[in-house]
């Protein structure tokens, strides 16, 4: 499946009535995740030390949203070890620790905030988006989400993935509009709003608009599309494939990447 080494334009553009081209914003497309056993042979190539998968996986893709602080937060020295590998401009987006949003569900998260951006630190100005997923059988409890929207520092982009229905309300997109924070766009609970409350846009694809993981290349041109769009409108991009079942991820992100690159002339 190796796609070819084109990593996501570096930047969006359009074209004036003078003919000159104008900066609009940024897209950031990628995968969630980069190590997975099950790519062996199917993105990595089978004889492929795994210590050499994330320097393979930075010449296809120049983003990546890590999954396992989620799990275990990693030290500041895993993070700057990331950062130095990683190419000029590459930009790691990080899920949040699971003991804020699953465990303490949001109540006094100042302690374990602190602890995940000392760490996060690491990646200095590579670091991009802190996303936060509530789990799905958490209903709204607007008094907490306060509480966390409160310590966002204004350097830092946040981005808040509600998996419960009852989240998608207008109450709720006004204070993270209030707040500078967005909305993560995703396919995994259904009804999810696709709007913007932010100053750039986070997208996240499970699989849940396919019957087996795979998005068609219909959809995909629907969702580069969109992405087109939020670019034009000035704001930058982040998205992020996680249905790494089979390799689909990889497939998918490069699919976006090449649209982006071949309407890149808009």
């Amino acid at each position: 499946m190796n796609p070819p080494p084109r990593r996501c334009p570096n930047r969006h553009t359009r074209t004036n009535g003078s003919g000159r081209r104008l900066r609009v914003a940024t897209p950031y497309i990628g995968t969630s995740g980069f190590s997975y056993k099950h790519w062996k042979s199917v993105f990595y190539p089978e004889d492929m030390p795994t210590s050499h998968w994330f320097g393979f996986y930075c010449k296809h893709f120049g983003t990546v949203e890590l999954n396992n602080p989620f799990y275990r937060l990693p030290t500041f020295q895993t993070f700057q070890a990331w950062k130095e590998r990683s190419p000029e401009g590459f930009i790691f987006a990080v899920k949040a620790s699971r003991y804020i949003t699953h465990i303490k569900r949001l109540k006094e998260p100042e302690e374990p905030l602190e602890r995940l951006m000392a760490s996060a630190s690491g990646l200095g100005d590579k670091l991009g988006p802190i996303l936060f997923q509530l789990p799905p059988n958490y209903k709204p409890d607007l008094a907490r989400l306060r509480g966390l929207l409160e310590l966002r520092a204004r350097d830092q982009r946040w981005v808040l993935e509600f998996r419960h229905t009852d989240w998608f309300s207008e109450e709720v997109l006004d204070l993270l509009r209030a707040a500078n924070v967005a909305l993560c766009i995703h396919d995994g609970t259904p009804g999810c709003p696709r709007v913007a409350t932010a100053d750039f846009i986070y997208m996240r694809f499970h699989g849940g608009e396919s019957h087996d993981g795979n998005y068609t290349n219909a959809k995909l041109r629907q969702r580069s599309n969109e992405i087109s769009d939020w670019l034009e409108n000035g704001l930058d991009v982040y998205a992020y494939f996680n249905n790494d079942v089979g390799g689909y991820a990889v497939n998918n992100a490069q699919y976006v990447i090449n649209s982006l690159t071949a309407g890149a002339h808009r």
